[in-house]
């Protein structure tokens, strides 16, 4: 058993992830729903170890990232990220529309009028800005608020350097630092402890996937997945361009990136994945003041992948009703599906609510977003991919630019 456990932690971790794909997708058809009852509680168990490691990885490595960073660099690297999240979540709707209007998803399709559904409220952008201040810093983090646990590790990593740049404070403020250095540390030692488990976990949950959905749901409607991973490939070639553009190694980027972006494939889940995330940044030797802001932040507010599926949903959608959308529709998609990414961040449900935004403002049927939720497992797989490699993407981008700003600056020409 020793000796087995051995090979087991020995063996890469992405051959061990690639054989519980195959197992999963394996079990999941031949046992359906029955795999999906019995493996449900191991899935659930990957999910709360993720969960449960969040916390201490934003908190420490964000403070530790502050403190060694000037503040001036610490802002400017801030506007980049914002600047860089809006505009590609601009662009993923514009390839989305596009795609879809190549391929016209639901063309053949009619539409169940006479079905409900409840669509829950969107907060808008304005809610989820001020989420960024929490009222009380305990509910930030018993919420699981991504946002205000990012803005009170900003607050305090900024008192942190404060103190330690004092004369009077000076000593105190280096003690801290080394604690929250040494936590940090200790965090990541735990995140390698959990990675043995991921194969494990994934095994279940994409067992349970494949099991509840089986293959009439993917057969019914196979169309607007396969319009929609096609979208999705286009994005991450538009991906890889900028990083050519700005000398990142695209092998050394996938090599590294490939377990997050698996394990949010299986897990549709941005923010739990986010350990991994910024584990797989480390690995890259990415900047640590950088990435442990912009994945956080990305993981709330940059969602690529739910772009994409909006604007193919909004093609969908008009084409079943056999009324196109208009040039002036898609830059109403555009416009609205850019805000609707931003302010439905962290609300559960929040595909769905994205895409019903879009809907009621373009004038499309919200019965069809009942129609969309069949297939909400295996869209919603590919778009977290997205998500999570669009973060990976923007962060490795950003800090090449950063290391060659950093590089003039020390060496003037």
């Amino acid at each position: 058993m020793k000796r087995l456990w051995k090979k087991y932690t020995a063996t890469s971790l992405i051959l061990k992830i690639t054989v519980a794909l195959i197992l999963g997708v394996l079990t999941g058809f031949i046992f359906g729903e029955d795999a999906a009852t019995v493996l449900t509680p191991f899935g659930d168990l990957l999910l709360r170890l993720l969960k449960f490691m969040i916390i201490p990885l934003v908190v420490f490595t964000l403070i530790v990232g502050v403190n060694q960073t000037k503040m001036s660099d610490l802002g400017r690297m801030g506007g980049k990220v914002f600047l860089y999240y809006i505009i590609t979540s601009a662009l993923a709707i514009i390839v989305g529309i596009t795609i879809a209007s190549i391929f016209n998803p639901g063309t053949n399709m009619s539409l169940d009028t006479n079905e409900n559904f409840e669509v829950p409220d969107n907060p808008g952008v304005i809610s989820v800005l001020l989420r960024i201040v929490p009222e009380n810093i305990f509910t930030a983090f018993t919420e699981l608020n991504l946002l205000g646990i990012v803005f009170t590790a900003l607050a305090f990593g900024i008192a942190i350097s404060a103190l330690r740049s004092t004369e009077k404070w000076a000593a105190s403020g280096e003690l801290v630092y080394n604690v929250v250095e040494g936590l940090n540390e200790a965090t990541f030692k735990i995140m390698h402890a959990v990675l043995q488990y991921v194969p494990i976990g994934i095994f279940a949950i994409i067992a349970k996937t494949v099991g509840n959905q089986g293959m009439d749901t993917l057969l019914s409607l196979g169309d607007m997945v396969l319009v929609l991973y096609i979208a999705l490939l286009a994005q991450v070639v538009i991906y890889m361009l900028f990083m050519l553009f700005t000398n990142v190694s695209i092998k050394d980027f996938f090599s590294t990136a490939r377990t997050p972006i698996v394990t949010a494939f299986v897990t549709q889940s941005s923010s739990g994945t986010l350990p991994l995330t910024l584990d797989a940044a480390k690995n890259l030797n990415l900047s640590k003041s950088l990435y442990s802001f912009s994945l956080p932040l990305g993981a709330t507010v940059n969602m690529d992948g739910a772009a994409i599926r909006i604007a193919i949903s909004a093609v969908f959608a008009a084409n079943i009703i056999g009324d196109p959308l208009t040039y002036t529709d898609m830059l109403q998609v555009v416009i609205v599906g850019t805000l609707a990414t931003i302010g439905t961040a962290g609300v559960p449900g929040a595909g769905i609510i994205m895409i019903a935004t879009v809907f009621a403002q373009v004038g499309l049927p919200i019965e069809a977003v009942g129609l969309l939720t069949a297939i909400d497992a295996l869209v919603g797989m590919g778009a977290t991919a997205l998500n999570v490699t669009g973060d990976l993407v923007a962060t490795s981008v950003i800090d090449k630019t950063e290391k060659k700003h950093q590089a003039k600056t020390v060496y003037p020409e």
